[in-house]
């Protein structure tokens, strides 16, 4: 989360490589066996990070752009909800659902290691909507969507704290933007991250 800029071999930037193209090549490399096992489900950890930023489909990697931390990290988050979306359109024939969640800001972890202070708009002391959560409490949601009976066929989905959760409001730290969710860009992405993990590794192709 919020890293300095760093890019993988394939000169993409870390965060969206680490956060979605390494789990969508995980996914990918994993459908048959999901397909196999029926009623499988795919859980993807997203963020609340995802409101301050869209995925910018003309420079993915920053290349022209300035690299911003927060930008790339939210980028990366609005991915994971994408993913989710396009997986479960294109995977339902095999049984397979896919949701997205938000833990929300958990204590004890390092996954702020690289912070400094995040920018204004994330608002740590006195976001609306925001609770500081203990880890059994962050991890509770993606819980529910891996095991929990009351979530059977559910798909492409954004929850927080076990429920689906609302349209973002702003000024409020919760909740799932529109873009999220659109189907045209989520099948955009699945295209785009395709042809990335094509490009790099042409053995998969």
């Amino acid at each position: 989360m919020a890293t300095p800029e760093m890019r993988t071999a394939e000169g993409w930037e870390m965060q969206f490589a680490t956060n979605h193209l390494g789990h969508f090549a995980l996914a990918l490399g994993l459908h048959d066996a999901l397909a196999a096992a029926g009623n499988a489900r795919i859980v993807a950890v997203s963020s609340v990070g995802h409101i301050n930023g869209d995925v910018d489909f003309d420079d993915l990697h920053f290349r022209r752009r300035p690299y911003d931390p927060w930008q790339a990290y939210s980028q990366s988050k609005t991915a994971n909800i994408l993913f989710a979306v396009a997986a479960a359109e294109r995977w339902a024939a095999d049984g397979i659902t896919a949701n997205a969640l938000n833990p929300g800001r958990i204590a004890g972890t390092n996954l702020g290691r690289h912070m400094t202070a995040p920018p204004a708009s994330f608002d740590p002391a006195g976001a609306t909507g925001v609770s500081v959560k203990d880890i059994p409490q962050g991890a509770a949601t993606s819980v529910l969507l891996a095991a929990s009976p009351l979530v059977a066929g559910v798909t492409g989905r954004y929850f927080e704290d076990c429920q689906v959760a609302g349209p973002h409001r702003p000024g409020v730290r919760r909740g799932v933007a529109a873009y999220a969710l659109d189907r045209e860009r989520a099948g955009r992405l699945w295209d785009a991250s395709t042809r990335a993990l094509s490009e790099a590794l042409p053995a998969a192709r």
